[in-house]
């Protein structure tokens, strides 16, 4: 019984850290910006790519692996494309992508997350949506019938950046994102994920 308490007091724990750290970069991008000009006409399409890395939690309903161990991962893919409707809003899909392991195996998890994207100040924008959760193989570790299983279900998505840098249609940007998703196993098991990332941006306006 004390175990059972254990992780879910260590599962509540981790879940509250990382909205801690979402909302206090949040706060820091904001008090940044708090006296900045608006500088930049955006309008067209949008590109972005972002190198990064961070925090990655899976808990497996067949009790395989649980969100008492968190493991590093770095991200890979991780797109962004999108249109601007304004100066300050676009439509984007965003198609996250985190590297783990799994029973010795690479894998991804990662999604197409439609989502909308809005400057609330000149540097710093929030971004969010809910779409597709996508659970494979690294492309660069797949082995027949050991680690060969495409997994689907549903995730959400919440990011903030802040552009340290511009010039013309082109932004570098730090940014954080947590995405909370879960993939439908074979046997009607599921996989629930917690990530959470920080990283550099590389947009094209």
């Amino acid at each position: 019984m004390k175990s059972i308490k254990m992780k879910t007091i260590k599962k509540q724990i981790g879940l509250k850290v990382a909205c801690v750290a979402f909302a206090l970069l949040s706060s820091i991008t904001y008090a940044q910006n708090a006296d900045s000009k608006t500088t930049t006409q955006r309008g067209g399409f949008i590109i972005e790519f972002s190198l990064g890395g961070g925090l990655i939690s899976l808990e497996d309903s067949e009790g395989i692996q649980t969100f008492d161990t968190s493991q590093g991962t770095f991200v890979f893919p991780d797109l962004k494309l999108g249109y601007m409707l304004n100066e300050n809003l676009a439509i984007t899909a965003a198609m996250p992508g985190n590297i783990y392991e799994f029973q010795d195996n690479d894998r991804n998890f990662g999604g197409f997350i439609p989502s909308v994207q809005y400057w609330v100040k000149d540097r710093w924008w929030i971004h969010g949506g809910i779409g597709l959760a996508i659970d494979s193989p690294a492309l660069y570790d797949i082995k027949d019938d050991v680690n060969d299983d495409w997994n689907f279900g549903c995730a959400v998505m919440a990011s903030t950046g802040y552009e340290i840098y511009k010039k013309k249609n082109f932004a570098l940007n730090v940014q954080s994102k947590l995405v909370l998703g879960r993939a439908s196993l074979e046997g009607d098991a599921h996989r629930d994920t917690v990530i959470f990332n920080i990283g550099l941006g590389f947009s094209w306006l």
